[in-house]
């Protein structure tokens, strides 16, 4: 089957797409819960015939839209994934659908991965009778820091072990499409293996005895500990990990004391840990605490370790990144796909969906055409803006991927 068309039919309903990405983005949700957008995504799309699954634990859903031809085993099922969740930042950009609720913004862009994604379900729908297979369409909520994807697995929504229909198996492909805003317009970009970090928090109370400031003979001071451990871990990070497996330590806040005169009993420590590897993600949370504990004992004080895990590595199956480019140039022409060179430092839940299944995700440029997109405000910025004429690029894209997959699996 030609997808050569795939494009004419997105930009046919290029309208839909982004009255869709405007409305949700106008009245943005936070977390796991998305109500008002969930409800837009199921009138969108309630002419369509798919079937609707949910879990107790979000409002995310999953659309499964079955092909009139015979699965083939194998390649029988694809998932295509879209997160629906914004920020809580406020919106500078002046649009005229900007965010109608203060201290909330789709600044990530899920607004479009939601439209775009509805835009699939529209082409592939129509193309009903050409499908072998399913197509699942993964509308998630909770991407930004809520683990939203491993809820709805853990839910069953997507198949699997935990899934309430018996001989409901796990999708056998997955792919997802997150836009860039300074990159270049239409320009598809991935890469095998790891794509983006795993993420993970950590606090360190260094405990001290406190005093007059006047007389710190008399006191244990967490602060010079506190801050001699901040310098330790970019030692750390420098001198115990091979640079070529990027590892990333960064202290952000570090609150201690009252007044100008008062020597506090703690300091505390905040920030981020990344890394692109099971290993390293382990190694580094035992040497923060060996560190911190170390340098605190050196000064006569103690540290206290708190690490909070985040989403894991995003690891990209070989085999669905080439898929990703082949369906990418078919669709867009060669010069669309772009390969690239290290991986993104940013984290991604829809890690907890490839670590189930082989699948990978692609980012979409959708700076301004003929514009210097590097110079482009990128994601999480107050004033970020889309290109919406790359959203039925993106749409295409998706909906190549899925009929792709069905017609050859990972041949």
């Amino acid at each position: 089957m030609r997808q050569t068309n795939l494009l004419d039919s997105a930009t046919s309903i290029a309208a839909d797409i982004v009255a869709l990405r405007r409305s949700i983005h106008a009245e943005p949700e936070l977390g796991l819960h998305t109500p008002l957008t969930q409800a837009k995504v199921r009138a969108a799309l309630a002419h369509l015939p798919l079937e609707w699954r949910s879990g107790p634990s979000t409002t995310g859903e999953v659309a499964v839209l079955k092909g009139a031809k015979p699965a083939i085993p194998g390649k029988s099922r694809v998932l295509l994934r879209g997160d629906m969740d914004a920020l809580p930042m406020p919106e500078q950009t002046g649009l005229g659908f900007a965010s109608t609720i203060e201290g909330r913004m789709h600044a990530c862009g899920h607004d479009t991965h939601t439209a775009m994604l509805a835009g699939a379900a529209e082409i592939l729908a129509a193309r009903q009778a050409d499908l072998a297979g399913e197509v699942m369409f993964m509308f998630q909520p909770g991407e930004e820091g809520y683990h939203g994807a491993r809820f709805m697995l853990d839910d069953g929504v997507l198949g699997g072990e935990n899934s309430s229909r018996a001989g409901d198996p796990l999708p056998d492909a997955a792919f997802a499409l997150h836009i860039m805003p300074n990159a270049r317009h239409g320009v598809v970009a991935g890469r095998p293996g790891a794509l983006m970090a795993a993420a993970d928090q950590f606090e360190i109370t260094v405990r001290g005895r406190g005093g007059h400031a006047s007389m710190p003979h008399d006191t244990l001071d967490p602060v010079p500990a506190a801050c001699a451990i901040v310098t330790a871990l970019q030692a750390m990070v420098t001198r115990r990990f091979n640079a070529a497996d990027a590892v990333v330590v960064t202290v952000t806040r570090l609150d201690a004391g009252t007044a100008h005169n008062v020597i506090p009993n703690h300091a505390t420590l905040r920030g981020t840990m990344r890394t692109l590897s099971r290993e390293n993600r382990q190694l580094v949370h035992r040497l923060l605490g060996e560190t911190a504990q170390g340098i605190a004992a050196a000064h006569g004080v103690t540290a206290d370790i708190e690490i909070t895990e985040g989403f894991p590595v995003t690891i990209c199956d070989e085999r669905a990144v080439s898929l990703g480019r082949a369906a990418t140039q078919d669709v867009l022409g060669p010069d669309s796909w772009k390969e690239l060179p290290a991986p993104i430092m940013g984290a991604e839940d829809f890690s907890y969906v490839l670590e189930k299944v082989p699948g990978a995700m692609f980012f979409l440029g959708v700076a301004p055409s003929g514009e210097n997109w590097s110079q482009c405000c990128g994601i999480h910025s107050s004033r970020m803006m889309v290109d919406e004429t790359a959203l039925p690029l993106g749409t295409a894209v998706l909906a190549g991927c899925a009929m792709r997959f069905l017609e050859r699996g990972f041949e």
